[in-house]
C-alpha cells in the first residue's frame, strides 16, 4: 500500500497513528522554527549593527556590502541543496535534518563570539561571511527533507495542512529572532546594544539547537522512502536524473518560490528593519518598536500560512496560489506608503497587509513542489527547485532595493521591483497544472512523472 493512502497505513503494512503524526508535526515545526530562527536572526543584525561593526571602513557603502552579505550564502543554498538532495534521496529525509541543524546552530553561535573588525581588523568580515555560507548551505538542504517529513507522513486529502507544518516555521524563525532582538534592546539599550546585546540571541542558538535535536530523533523517517528503501528503487545518481528528465519543471517551480520569496525578503532580509531606523533616513524610528512591529507582522504572516495550507487541500494548490499572488500585489503597494509615514502603527499595518499575500504564496508551498516531483528523485526536486527560486528571489532583494532607494532617492522602484517579481510568480504558477491528491509513493512513479507543465505530456 503507497503512502498516500487514506486509510492511514504506511507502505510497510503498520497503522500511522494519529499520535505518529502529531509527533511529525511538531517536529517539523519545533526544527524549522529553531532552523530559520538563525538564519533569521543573522539577517536582523545586519540592518542593525553588521554594517556599523564589521563593514565602517566601507563608509557610505557599509550597508549595501552588509545586506550583499545576507545574499552571499543564498549562492551556497544549492550546494546545501545539491548535497540534501543526494543523501536524502539515498540514505533517508531524518538524517539530513539532523546534520543541517547541527550545522546552523554552529555557525550561528560562532558569529555570537566574531570580534568585530575593530578587534581583529579585516579578518572578521572575512570570518562573518564564511559563517554565513554555513548558513547558507544548512538552510538550502533543511527545507526539502522538513517538508518531505511532513508531507509524506499526511493524510492524501491533508497534504496542504500538514506541508504548512515546516512552513510556518519561518514567520515563527521572524517572530523568534525580532522578539529576542526586541528584547535585547530593552536588556541593553543605547551602546551596550552595539557592544555586547547583539550577541546574545546569537549564543542562544546552543539551547535551541539542542531542543530541536532532541524533537526530531523521536520521529520516524518518511514513509515514502521506507518503502523506496525496502524495494532497494532509490535512485543512484538522482540529481543527474533530476536534470536530464525535469529541467524545465525546476525552472518553473523556482520561479513560483522566487515571487514569493523576493517580496518577503523585505523584513526576513533586514531591509525594513534597517531602513526604518536609519538615523540618517526619512523615518529614524527606534529599533525597539520597529522589531516589535516585525514580530507582530510574523504573526499575520504564520495565520495567513497555516490558512492557505487549509484552504489549497480544499480548491487545490493553483487556486490558493493565485488568490495569493493579487493579495500579495496589494499589500506590495501599500508597503512603502504606510511605512514611510514615520508612524509605527501604520509600519506594523503594511507589513500586516503584505504578510497575508505572502503567507497565501507560501503555505501551500510544500504540498505543492511534493506533488511535483516523483518519489525517487523528490527530495533532489524539492530542495534544489526551493534553492535556485532562492537566489532568484530573496538573495539579493535587501542588496537591490538598497540599492534602488540610493539611486533614485525614493522607495517608488522598489515598490515595482517587488511588483515585477509578484507578476513572474503568478505567470510560473499559471504554468503549472494542479496535482493535489497525486498519489505519492513508488506504485505510481509513472503518473508521478508526467509533466504538470501545460502544453507537456512528458519531461
Amino acid at each position: 500500500m503507497s503512502a498516500s493512502s487514506p486509510t492511514g497505513f504506511t507502505p510497510t503494512g503498520t497503522i500511522a497513528t494519529s499520535t505518529d503524526r502529531r509527533r511529525v508535526v511538531f517536529a517539523t515545526v519545533v526544527g524549522t522554527t529553531v532552523e530559520w530562527y538563525d538564519f533569521f536572526i543573522y539577517a536582523t543584525a545586519v540592518g542593525l549593527v553588521f554594517g556599523q561593526l564589521f563593514f565602517a571602513p566601507l563608509g557610505a557603502n557599509s550597508a549595501i556590502v552588509a545586506f550583499a552579505t545576507v545574499g552571499v550564502s543564498f549562492l551556497f543554498r544549492p550546494l546545501g541543496a545539491f548535497l540534501a538532495g543526494h543523501f536524502g534521496d539515498k540514505y533517508g529525509r531524518k538524517v539530513v535534518l539532523m546534520w543541517t541543524l547541527i550545522l546552523m546552530g554552529a555557525a550561528t553561535a560562532l558569529i555570537g563570539l566574531l570580534p568585530t573588525y575593530e578587534a581583529i581588523g579585516i579578518a572578521a568580515p572575512i570570518l562573518l561571511v564564511l559563517l554565513r555560507i554555513l548558513q547558507g548551505i544548512s538552510a538550502g538542504g533543511e527545507w526539502g527533507g522538513a517538508v518531505l517529513m511532513a508531507v509524506e507522513h499526511a493524510p492524501k486529502r491533508r497534504r496542504g495542512v500538514f506541508g504548512a507544518s515546516p512552513q510556518i516555521g519561518v514567520p515563527l524563525g521572524l517572530l523568534l529572532a525580532s522578539g529576542v532582538m526586541a528584547l535585547m534592546t530593552v536588556i541593553a539599550p543605547g551602546d551596550a546594544f552595539l557592544q555586547w546585546g547583539w550577541r546574545i540571541p546569537f549564543l542562544l542558538s546552543i539551547v535551541l539547537i539542542l531542543v530541536g535535536y532532541y524533537v526530531r530523533r523521536r520521529v520516524e523517517e518518511s514513509p515514502v522512502f521506507t518503502e523506496l528503501a525496502e524495494r532497494k528503487e532509490k535512485a543512484r545518481m538522482p540529481i543527474l536524473q533530476l536534470f536530464r528528465k525535469h529541467l524545465l519543471l525546476v525552472v518553473i517551480a523556482a520561479l513560483v518560490f522566487a515571487g514569493n520569496n523576493a517580496v518577503g525578503y523585505m523584513t526576513t532580509g533586514g531591509y525594513i528593519q534597517g531602513y526604518a531606523t536609519n538615523p540618517e533616513g526619512p523615518i529614524g524610528l527606534e529599533r525597539g518598536p520597529v522589531l516589535w512591529a516585525v514580530a507582530g507582522s510574523a504573526v499575520t504572516w504564520l495565520l495567513s500560512t497555516f490558512a492557505a495550507g487549509w484552504i489549497s487541500d480544499r480548491i487545490g494548490r493553483r487556486t490558493t496560489y493565485i488568490i495569493g499572488w493579487i493579495l500579495q500585489l496589494i499589500g506590495v503597494f501599500c508597503l512603502f506608503p504606510l511605512v514611510n509615514t514615520g508612524n509605527v502603527g501604520l509600519l506594523f499595518l503594511g507589513l500586516a497587509i503584505l504578510t497575508i499575500g505572502l503567507g497565501f504564496t507560501y503555505g501551500p508551498q510544500a504540498a505543492l513542489y511534493s506533488e511535483l516531483f516523483p518519489a525517487s528523485i523528490r527530495f533532489s526536486g524539492v530542495s534544489i527547485s526551493y534553492a535556485i527560486g532562492a537566489i532568484l528571489g530573496g538573495a539579493f532583494a535587501p542588496t537591490i532595493a538598497q540599492a534602488l532607494v540610493q539611486a533614485t532617492g525614493s522607495t517608488t522602484a522598489v515598490t515595482w521591483y517587488l511588483a515585477g517579481m509578484t507578476l513572474i510568480g503568478l505567470i510560473a504558477t499559471l504554468l503549472l497544472r494542479d496535482r493535489s491528491g497525486i498519489p505519492l509513493g513508488p506504485d505510481h512513479e509513472a503518473e508521478q512523472s508526467i509533466s504538470p507543465i501545460y502544453g507537456l505530456s512528458k519531461v
